[in-house]
């Protein structure tokens, strides 16, 4: 099928609906909804049988669903309405939820209904649950609804609210009044319930040390306690907080502002970072701990939980330490776990922006993470194993191909670019990792496709070696025990050996610290050269501007003639 993604961004969801989708052979391409005029033409050019709308924040034009079948990805139960399902699901607790795919019809949320699919939630952030239990959720119901297009024998039916099975109903806009705290009244569960609710958007608004914020990355501290809403702790970015019977940790926070060069106004950042002087007099304590270490024999486990998955110049100084400390360690196989939403995305960019000087900041962190890499291309003396239970971008992905193997689990969406950065040359050492695993020719060419993969993929292109039967819920245990059988395996010896053999022949050939410069030279380039697109691209980024257009590698409809890449016959754009 012809199959036109529609949405406001080109979000995890969208990301991964477009790979799942192209990787059954259908013709996809995304429109990014501007306005009418610009969705109208996108349907002109393309022709598409389905138009499929992910996220959108207004309704489709009229004229639109009744001359096309547009099909809507709602994040909700069977006969739920509204702007804010996942919200308000989280914030009252719930434990099951759902997707539903609904026709487009005139009132929102209210069309025949093509699939509804139910999933558990975890008591988790917004976020989080979003990623993992909703978009898996909703890959699943699209795949039912145009399985059932297709067919030509099913008879979409809107929700009867007499139907048992419906138990949905409209909700309103979730508002910062639903979700205020009340720190003399609210236990830990309830502050955790709504700051949760609320993460990335909108947060939840409160005032810290006298200062409106908005509350995120939430996290139960225990052990901690005091006077009902007092500043108790700090530890590794984060405060803690007094709740009635309890604490929590507050990770991030955004400063209400303009955000418009107002230094970290409209940021969100680490909470100690924005409040530093007023941190400074609380004690430090521990259980906010981004970054663990657990072991199991021969096999060590490093795990770095980082907030979207962002690696600052700090936090790669205490991974580069963390995994010093592990290389200390009796152990064959060392696994480099990640986080469960995201194994990571790169250089820290809101750090960035909200440094005095951007240029040097973003200098001092591509070092920093570059210095992690090497230290992991170098290692000679056990197994490592960079294992991704959530998606990977831009420098995260070059991060884990440093390892001697990529294991994934299903789900996972990879980025290994970094153009859409303001055509950022990116490090990492990417110039020696990557044409070891697909050729000069193919790096060049993913390099410069700027487009999501899937892992099943990457393991076609050689990005990922191992694939994991598991969703990412499940997979440390799975993880551990193949890690163990990898340990126990007598040839492992002679893997190690030949690695430190390769490792030398490479370095004959060519420098490792050769590769270094060169791609410092570009970044250099991007950093402080004449060109601002990095600069203005991480603004935009950063503040969510609005695109003025669909980019051209998104939107192929505009790029090449209807037929040609957008034909699933023709695949050379999607395979290196």
């Amino acid at each position: 099928m012809r199959i036109l993604l529609l949405t406001q961004s080109f979000n995890s969801l969208a990301q991964r609906l477009f790979v799942e989708l192209e990787e059954r052979g259908h013709a996809v391409s995304v429109e990014l909804d501007i306005n009418d005029a610009v969705t109208r033409e996108a349907v002109e050019l393309f022709d598409p049988d389905v138009v499929l709308a992910p996220l959108l924040t207004r309704p489709i034009p009229e004229a639109l669903w009744r001359t096309r079948r547009c099909l809507i990805v709602h994040p909700g139960i069977l006969g739920d309405r509204g702007p804010s399902a996942l919200d308000w699901a989280l914030l009252e607790g719930r434990s099951e939820w759902g997707v539903t795919v609904l026709q487009a019809e005139a009132r929102l949320d209210a069309g025949p209904v093509w699939a509804s699919i139910p999933c558990a939630v975890r008591a988790d952030t917004k976020s989080s649950v979003y990623r993992r239990e909703i978009t898996a959720a909703a890959v699943r119901a699209v795949l039912e609804a145009l399985g059932r297009i297709e067919s030509g024998d099913f008879q979409p039916r809107r929700a009867d609210p007499a139907d048992p099975a419906v138990s949905g109903r409209e909700r309103p806009v979730c508002r910062l009044a639903d979700r205020r705290i009340d720190w003399l009244v609210d236990d830990t569960e309830t502050v955790l319930r709504k700051i949760r609710s609320a993460d990335g958007f909108p947060g939840v608004a409160d005032e810290l040390f006298g200062r409106r914020v908005r509350l995120f990355d939430a996290h139960p501290a225990v052990g901690l306690g005091g006077a009902a809403g007092s500043m108790l702790a700090r530890c590794d970015g984060a405060l803690a907080r007094a709740t009635r019977d309890g604490a929590i940790w507050i990770g991030h926070v955004r400063e209400e502002g303009t955000g418009a060069g107002g230094g970290m106004a409209g940021l969100k950042l680490p909470a100690e970072r924005v409040f530093q002087t007023e941190s400074a007099a609380l004690a430090a304590a521990p259980g906010y701990a981004p970054i663990r270490y657990e072991e199991d024999g021969p096999v060590g486990v490093l795990r770095f939980e980082l907030y979207n998955g962002a690696l600052s110049t700090q936090r790669c100084q205490q991974l580069r330490s963390a995994y010093a400390r592990c290389l200390e360690r009796p152990t064959r196989v060392l696994v480099l776990a990640g986080g469960s939403d995201y194994w990571s995305t790169g250089i820290h960019l809101g750090l960035i922006e909200a440094a005095d000087s951007p240029a040097d900041e973003s200098w001092r962190n591509i070092n920093a993470i570059d210095d992690l890499t090497r230290d992991i291309i170098l290692t000679s003396d056990r197994w490592v194993i960079a294992a991704l239970r959530g998606g990977a971008g831009a420098g995260g992905v070059f991060l884990a191909l440093a390892a001697d193997e990529v294991w994934a689990v299903p789900g996972v969406v990879l980025n290994p670019h970094y153009k859409d950065m303001g055509n950022l040359y990116g490090s990492e050492y990417w110039t020696y990792l990557l044409p070891r695993r697909v050729g000069a020719q193919g790096a060049q060419r993913l390099m410069q496709r700027r487009l999501p993969m899937g892992v099943a993929e990457a393991r076609r292109l050689g990005l990922v070696d191992r694939l994991l039967p598991l969703e990412a819920s499940g997979a440390l245990t799975a993880i551990g025990a193949a890690a163990g059988a990898l340990a126990a395996d007598p040839s492992l010896e002679r893997r190690i050996a030949a690695k430190g053999l390769r490792r030398e022949a490479d370095e004959r050939a060519k420098p490792l610290e050769a590769y270094r410069s060169e791609e410092l030279a570009r970044m250099e380039r991007n950093f402080y050269g004449f060109d601002p697109s990095y600069h203005v691209a991480r603004y935009n980024f950063i503040y969510k501007v609005a695109k003025s257009r669909t980019p051209l590698h998104l939107a192929r409809h505009r790029a090449v003639p209807a037929g040609t890449d957008c034909d699933p016959a023709n695949r050379e754009t999607r395979h290196v």
